[in-house]
């Protein structure tokens, strides 16, 4: 196992529980959830397999589910975003294209990219999430604001990690 790879399992971790033990309780005005968790996989390297990258959605999900008890919701999310992932990468491919092995970041590809990157992803996200869990589109319109103002709190605390915790030289 490489050290990236131990790195990863860690950083996977650490994400589950700075989720679970902090951001599960702060709640922006009864609408606005944060979803960290859902960095960690978009952090993942931009090579991967379509089914790994699914297989770690999965265990991502699953893992939240156990603390939230919420029956597969999160997995769900998780699992069609990391489907989503790769074709959306490679529909957003800056003109030098990317490194082998390169990480989704901020550093390494300036933040309007990475906002054009995460911004749809939790939106998507969070819709399967929020629908799913309001078992239909009886509340549409009340559903869609917890979804965009959970997207603007998720992605806001996904930039903030990225100047926090800095994987390289911003542009």
């Amino acid at each position: 196992m490489s050290r990236l790879n131990i790195l990863q399992v860690i950083s996977f971790f650490v994400y589950l529980m700075y989720q679970v033990l902090i951001l599960k309780n702060i709640v922006l005005f009864d609408t606005a959830f944060c979803f960290l968790y859902v960095a960690y996989l978009f952090f993942l390297p931009v090579d991967a397999n379509n089914l790994l990258l699914m297989l770690i959605g999965f265990a991502m999900g699953f893992c939240i589910d156990m603390f939230y008890d919420s029956l597969g919701l999160h997995a769900f999310a998780c699992v069609f975003v990391m489907y989503v992932r790769n074709y959306y990468l490679s529909a957003i491919t800056p003109q030098g294209g990317y490194d082998s092995s390169a990480t989704p970041s901020i550093a390494t590809n300036g933040i309007q990219w990475f906002l054009i990157y995460t911004f749809p992803l939790v939106f998507l996200h969070h819709a399967a999430l929020f629908y799913i869990e309001a078992g239909g589109f009886d509340m549409f319109w009340f559903t869609l604001w917890k979804i965009i103002t959970s997207t603007l709190f998720t992605t806001t605390v996904t930039v903030i990690v990225q100047y926090l915790f800095p994987s390289g030289r911003y542009r």
